[in-house]
């Protein structure tokens, strides 16, 4: 059984969640031929003629993928995957050509391309790289919502017990970090609890794998928090 045949054609409230997949191509008959066969398996599709009518075209948080043609007039598909790639909006990327090489399909791959297909390209080949390319987005898109969910935990800690962070996620024990402080260790176990409490963990452990999380924003902490415990050591 064909996919199209498993994927009939959806309600239209259900198709207003489905995946959308943007095609990029400067081919008409192409884009239409393509379109049809996305359709028809139950996706939401948006057609582009270049790169430049793509890029120009207002964000979106719903799931979805790329299928770029490799060589179109005005920007390249691979000159439209490094915007992608520096644009906020994460969106994975399966390349079409009918001029592919070797070159271009390692470049592809290696700043993060899905797949790269040549045409004419069948049927189940094409979907196969789709699913495979929202599963991406899915999992891209997971990992960026419990990145922001760590962040706002964090924001809502006030100056003290971001100091207390950074010195738990160093090693640090109770002591110690009173000593750096210049506190009680008592205090330092009020304020270790509402850490503990407010970013939603249950151990240091937990609370170091927060700092993986947190990024940028937390750039330097444990070594911040080693060097204050070296120096009141010294």
């Amino acid at each position: 059984m064909s996919h199209e045949a498993a994927n009939p054609p959806q309600s239209e409230n259900e198709s207003q969640h489905a995946p959308i997949i943007y095609l990029v191509d400067d081919d008409p008959s192409f884009l239409r031929a393509l379109s049809r066969r996305l359709r028809a398996a139950g996706y939401q599709v948006e057609t582009f003629g270049s790169a430049e009518q793509f890029l120009s075209r207002p964000p979106s948080e719903a799931a979805g993928c790329a299928v770029l043609d490799l060589q179109m007039s005005g920007l390249s598909g691979l000159e439209l995957q490094e915007a992608l790639a520096q644009a906020e909006e994460i969106l994975p990327v399966v390349f079409l050509t009918g001029h592919g090489d070797v070159s271009s399909s390692v470049r592809a791959m290696k700043r993060g391309a899905v797949d790269f297909l040549t045409k004419p390209v069948r049927g189940d080949e094409l979907l196969e790289a789709v699913q495979r390319a929202l599963a991406r987005h899915a999992t891209e898109q997971e990992t960026q919502r419990q990145k922001r969910e760590w962040r706002a935990r964090y924001k809502r800690l006030t100056p003290r017990e971001c100091d207390v962070f950074a010195l738990v996620v160093s090693g640090l024990a109770n002591k110690q970090i009173a000593d750096v402080l210049g506190i009680v260790e008592r205090t330092v176990k009020e304020h270790r609890g509402r850490v503990m409490e407010k970013m939603g963990v249950q151990s240091p452990a937990e609370l170091g794998r927060a700092v993986e999380w947190l990024g940028e924003l937390l750039q330097g902490t444990t070594a911040l928090g080693k060097a204050q415990w070296e120096k009141t050591r010294s």
